[in-house]
């Protein structure tokens, strides 16, 4: 049999009627139903066969397109030794997600997330000169990240596999132009895999950098990030990331001249914003609250709108910090003097970070830094002094575009790439420096850019899944074609199925065929789960010559001669080939 030519009961395809009871999202169910993957532990997958083949297709379009934008490909170490986390400052930072471990002679190792100090001590210790970059490499490789709690099956688990690349430039004008590209190839493999997404504004989180930095989200209801868009002007940014526009100027001198004196009133049992407001008649947009954090270890204090929420990923930004977490009751009590609900600005001797639209309200209610009591009327800049004003808070459902002024949408999304401009964070402390031009010693200028290909896998699954299976876009699917006789000792359905089967193949059109001795309604059950994109039932009239053909991308079921369908066939997967 050619190698086009794939026999089902030859492949490990172990489908289940049901899904297991903890699997939440339907690309989840659909995986473990249709025998694609299988759970060792938690947040832990076997690839099987389909599974394996999905990626390997994956990872093929990757690498084609990331050596087209000028990346080599080589492979890492998983084990790091941790003396690079520490040289970098990530190893303490990183937190519990970071897997940390002991050789027998007692070196601590981490197994890698990723790799921004591994390749960072490669290129310091193989590239010296000016003439050796720009440097454009990339791996796809397993990393290990102990997630708290492994969910959605392969979106959020303890092991995956990932594509991740990394540049090294002489200047910021040259990483301009890897970065963009590195998006250009982004667009096209995602396109080429049959995704549906986005590229939104983000933050860096814990890989960090000096630069802008974008992601990749797939339209998803499971995803568990939130896209904001302006679909006026195409204004995209990831929640973490987005900024609505200001409510408006005010100046602290019309506020004084408006507010009376502060004014302190009890407010017995009255914690939350909304009982502050109900207690006290007003809406929550005229209340201050006041968050405790600690940011590295010292108490900060964020200030905003009682009907917003403090961003903490700006307000880790805004302060520099490594760290950054809510305070206890406990450290509440000690830098306010008041238990939790009743902390206010006024008095407060620690920095005050003021979100700019919670300067606007002259009048606000605050907590009075004792147990139940507030204070009205307070005033940014008379009653307290706040160490910065900008923007820390989330945006909200109803704001406007920063850019245009049109309502903001959100909708939920799966992130599956990721590009950084780091600019010299790594660089800078793992002495990753080449002479130029001039014989001086210069600072290599980083790049990083990864693509979650587990997660790929899975997003392409949740948005081409129906609830009886799914349907893979051709890009990508483990075969092309499922090949289906109703009964396969069936001496015509048998020839007609053999002639079919050598006919694709003599095209290269890939082709499983159902050979098992099983009832049609099981086959065809088995065929919606696995998803193939083309289907051909060879059935009662094959001694005609004739099948039922069905494009699964387009719906609807046709009879047609089986030369036809083998012609469509060919037809669709060379025009899919010349589109890759």
């Amino acid at each position: 049999m050619s190698r086009y030519i794939i026999k089902q009961t030859s492949l490990l395809i172990p489908t289940l009627r049901e899904a297991p009871a903890e699997a939440e999202a339907r690309s989840h169910q659909l995986l473990l139903r249709a025998g694609f993957i299988r759970q060792l532990a938690a947040g832990i997958y076997s690839y099987l066969p389909l599974g394996w083949r999905v990626l390997r297709r994956i990872e093929t379009i990757l690498r084609e397109e990331m050596d087209q934008a000028g990346f080599q490909e080589l492979h890492l170490p998983a084990m790091q030794p941790a003396e690079l986390w520490e040289r970098s400052g990530r190893y303490g930072a990183y937190g519990a997600e970071l897997i940390r471990l002991q050789d027998r002679h007692e070196r601590e190792f981490v197994l890698g997330p990723t790799h921004e100090e591994v390749i960072t001590a490669l290129a310091a210790s193989e590239v010296n000169t000016y003439r050796k970059l720009p440097l454009r490499l990339y791996q796809i490789q397993t990393k290990f990240r102990d997630e708290r709690r492994p969910r959605f099956g392969l979106l959020r688990g303890r092991e995956f596999l990932m594509k991740d690349a990394y540049s090294f430039d002489r200047s910021w004008e040259e990483l301009d132009r890897t970065y963009q590209a590195v998006r250009d190839a982004y667009r096209r493999i995602f396109t080429r895999c049959g995704l549906k997404f986005s590229m939104v504004e983000a933050e860096a989180g814990a890989i960090g950098g000096e630069g802008e930095t974008h992601e990749f989200m797939a339209p998803a209801e499971i995803g568990e990030d939130t896209i904001v868009s302006c679909l006026a002007c195409g204004y995209a940014a990831n929640l973490e990331k987005a900024t609505a526009a200001a409510a408006g100027e005010h100046s602290a001198d019309e506020a004084e001249r408006q507010a009376p004196a502060i004014e302190k009133v009890a407010t017995p049992n009255t914690r939350t914003i909304e009982e502050v407001g109900a207690f006290l008649g007003v809406p929550s947009s005229h209340i201050l609250k006041t968050m405790i954090y600690m940011a590295d270890d010292k108490p900060v204090a964020a200030v905003v709108r009682g009907d917003h929420e403090v961003n903490e990923n700006k307000l880790t930004a805004a302060i520099g910090c490594v760290t950054l977490e809510l305070a206890d009751p406990q450290e509440v009590l000690k830098v306010t003097g008041a238990p939790h609900g009743y902390a206010g600005p006024v008095g407060l001797d620690i920095p005050v970070y003021l979100d700019r639209d919670a300067v606007l309200h002259g009048g606000a209610v605050a907590g009075a830094g004792e147990e139940h009591a507030h204070v009205r009327n307070v005033v940014p800049f008379r009653d307290f002094q706040p160490a910065h004003i900008g923007n820390y808070r989330s945006v909200q459902e109803g704001d406007r575009c920063p850019n245009c002024g049109e309502t903001l949408h959100f909708a939920k999304g799966i992130e599956v790439g990721h590009v950084f401009k780091l600019g010299t964070k790594y660089s800078s402390v793992l002495d990753a420096r080449y002479t130029d031009e001039a014989g001086r010693e210069q600072t290599m200028i980083m790049g990083c850019y990864g693509i979650g290909v587990s997660r790929l896998l899975s997003a392409v699954a949740e948005q081409s899944s129906a609830e009886q299976g799914m349907c893979w876009p051709l890009g990508i699917a483990p075969y092309s074609v499922h090949l289906i006789p109703v009964s396969p000792q069936d001496p015509d359905q048998a020839a007609v199925v053999d002639q079919i089967a050598k006919e694709l193949a003599r095209q290269g059109v890939e082709c499983l065929v159902d050979d098992r001795e099983e009832r049609p309604g099981v086959k065809f059950k088995d065929a919606d789960l696995i998803g193939l994109p083309l289907r051909i039932v060879v059935g009662k009239r094959a001694g005609e010559g004739v099948v039922e053909w069905t494009d699964r991308r387009a719906g609807g079921r046709t009879e047609v001669a089986w030369q036809e369908a083998a012609r469509l066939a060919a037809e669709i997967c060379s025009a899919s080939w010349e589109t890759l």
